[in-house]
């Protein structure tokens, strides 16, 4: 996903329906405060827990389909600053969503954010007329 590169994210933990995402924080990521924008903070949960809908259900095992967004909230408790650490869980799953929550802590495990949210499973995704399929193929 270019987005994630662009802000560094990288996936350390996908498996058992959790996912854990690191992002080192720069000048880039932070608002006037000096400290994390929420823009970046909720991305880095929504990105976390988008992983942990389509994780395996055993290490090593096949990631489900593709997953979206359809809903989201987050709470923000602290400022995040360094590294920021998002760890998500499925609480529940059924065919087509998955219903997920994470936690963002900074590098003192100070709570940053928290975040439940809701992931519809595709197999493709009809943009401007056209299907387009997981692998990045159209129709």
């Amino acid at each position: 996903n270019p987005f994630l590169a662009e802000l560094g994210c990288r996936l350390t933990r996908f498996d058992g329906g959790c996912a854990t995402v690191e992002l080192e924080l720069r000048d880039a990521l932070l608002n006037s405060w000096g400290v994390a924008h929420g823009g970046v903070t909720m991305s880095l949960l929504d990105t976390a827990m988008g992983h942990a809908a389509r994780s395996p259900d055993a290490p090593g095992g096949p990631p489900r389909l593709a997953v979206v967004t359809i809903e989201m909230k987050t709470s923000f408790t602290s400022p995040g600053s360094g590294r920021l650490t998002a760890q998500a869980r499925v609480l529940h799953r059924t065919a087509s969503m998955s219903f997920c929550e994470a936690s963002a802590h900074d590098d003192a495990g100070r709570l940053v954010a928290h975040a439940t949210g809701s992931f519809r499973h595709l197999k493709g995704l009809a943009v401007g007329g056209r299907k387009i399929h997981r692998d990045g193929a159209s129709d």
